[in-house]
């Protein structure tokens, strides 16, 4: 990827005295854990992500917030997206930490993201140094931030980009989806954007094997734009991958640790990583990509809160050159004071100590929910339709339905012309039943109802 903002990025040579210096290390303080409150919130879409995450991800908008006060008295907060694949906080994890040394347990990821964010924060405060000091020396002054959206029609797309670009960002990560005509996608897009402007494409293994990939990629990386493809195949299938990478001049990004690392870099099944988690896996495999010179996202996702803790990451990891994948984006607050602002596609590091931003009070109380029992998914009364180039129409009620049906091998991979929409309910009787029998399972359709 030909990350725009290089020169901005790098604060100092890579190899200077200075990127030697100590991390800082807690002091004689009491870093004793006293207190840990937690708070549920509900932080709305923007318009235009709100339309399109409701069919897929709904619940990205709760969210845990977690405040640990310490024995001297410094409070650090951080955050959980509650319904994200991995990180929450267990009562298991706050009776574990209660009395324990904040600096001593701050490295344990198993403690859940929201937790060890805000014993980072609270240890940085307590020892007044920056969170980066509390992990390596400084490489970089201003890390590199990526803007990132859902799959969506095109005209989304381009509504998403012209904001990003007005907000500084040179890149855009996205996904591309077997529902949605790339090609057209791209096409309309592309007319939009200046040129510096990189677009990055996720597939999640969707071209499914390199007879589709082969054909597919090669009509797409026309589109001078397009930086990098992530996952187009599945990431196990390692002959195919490494065949694959020789047959596209777009960089292939896979996810750390699949297939496992010693085999990815012997192999050299792809031109760089994705990598997330804890703090202590996204430090070591930070190193690990470093030591094979292989560059990576950072892919911490959630509101400014994680957005900011991701820049103290990408202040100190060297190949964190691709731009971090945060969707902070997504939300019509950040929740943090000042906010992030990006300038030729990086943001400054925080300067002041911990996280160095603050909690935004005013939304945390506007936005305050009570904890809910379950995972608000699926949306209700909802009914989307996939019109396939033949004129048939598949009628589903939410995404898990047609990403199984995909999955299964019952959906075409990659048609032309195809596309995704959501069908309003016009009150009528026909409506309610069509979206009776999608709740259902999928509803596949000669022509088009509705």
């Amino acid at each position: 990827m030909l990350a725009a903002g290089a020169a901005a990025g790098a604060s100092k040579p890579a190899f200077s005295s200075a990127s030697f210096a100590a991390p800082a290390v807690a002091g004689a303080l009491n870093l004793g854990i006293r207190k840990i409150d937690r708070t549920w919130i509900n932080v709305p879409y923007r318009p235009v992500p709100a339309r399109n995450m409701i069919r897929e991800l709904p619940h990205w908008t709760i969210f845990e917030i977690c405040r640990v006060t310490l024995e001297c008295g410094v409070t650090g907060f951080g955050e959980t997206m509650q319904y994200y694949t991995w990180g929450r906080v267990s009562e298991a994890a706050i009776k574990r930490a209660m009395g324990r040394n904040a600096a001593e347990l701050m490295w344990d990821d198993s403690l859940g993201c929201g937790l060890q964010m805000a014993l980072f924060d609270a240890v940085g405060k307590a020892n007044g140094v920056p969170m980066y000091r509390l992990l390596g020396p400084k490489h970089r002054d201003r890390p590199f931030v990526s803007w990132w959206a859902i799959d969506m029609p095109a005209e989304d797309w381009v509504l998403e980009c012209k904001d990003a670009v007005a907000q500084g960002y040179t890149a855009f990560k996205t996904k591309a989806r077997p529902w949605f005509d790339l090609d057209r996608q791209c096409q309309v897009l592309t007319r939009t954007i200046p040129a510096h402007f990189d677009i990055d494409f996720d597939f999640n293994a969707m071209l499914l094997d390199t007879t589709n990939a082969v054909r597919y990629l090669s009509e797409i990386e026309k589109y001078d734009n397009v930086a990098i493809w992530e996952s187009p195949i599945p990431q196990s299938d390692v002959a195919g991958n490494k065949f694959l990478r020789t047959q596209t001049k777009v960089p292939i990004a896979m996810h750390f640790g699949s297939p496992p690392i010693m085999t990815a870099l012997r192999e050299e099944v792809c031109d760089g990583f994705v990598i997330g988690g804890g703090a202590g896996r996204v430090m070591r495999e930070g190193t690990i990509a470093a030591a094979a010179d292989k560059p990576f996202w950072l892919q911490l996702v959630g509101t400014g809160i994680t957005a900011a803790f991701a820049l103290h990451c990408g202040a100190v990891l060297s190949h964190a050159r691709w731009p971090s994948v945060n969707c902070h984006q997504l939300y019509t607050h950040q929740m943090i004071r000042p906010a992030i602002k990006v300038d030729n596609g990086t943001a400054p590091v925080p300067e002041a100590p911990g996280l160095g931003v603050e909690l935004d009070e005013e939304a945390l109380a506007k936005f305050r929910i009570e904890p809910l029992a379950a995972e608000p998914y699926p949306a209700p009364n909802l009914l989307l339709a996939i019109r396939w180039p033949s004129g048939a129409t598949s009628y589903y009620a939410h995404a898990h339905q047609y990403w199984d049906d995909f999955g299964a091998g019952r959906l075409p991979v990659f048609p032309r012309g195809v596309y995704l929409e959501r069908i309003e309910d016009n009150g009528s009787r026909e409506w309610k039943e069509l979206q009776a029998r999608a709740r259902q399972g999928g509803v596949q359709s000669a022509g088009r109802p509705l």
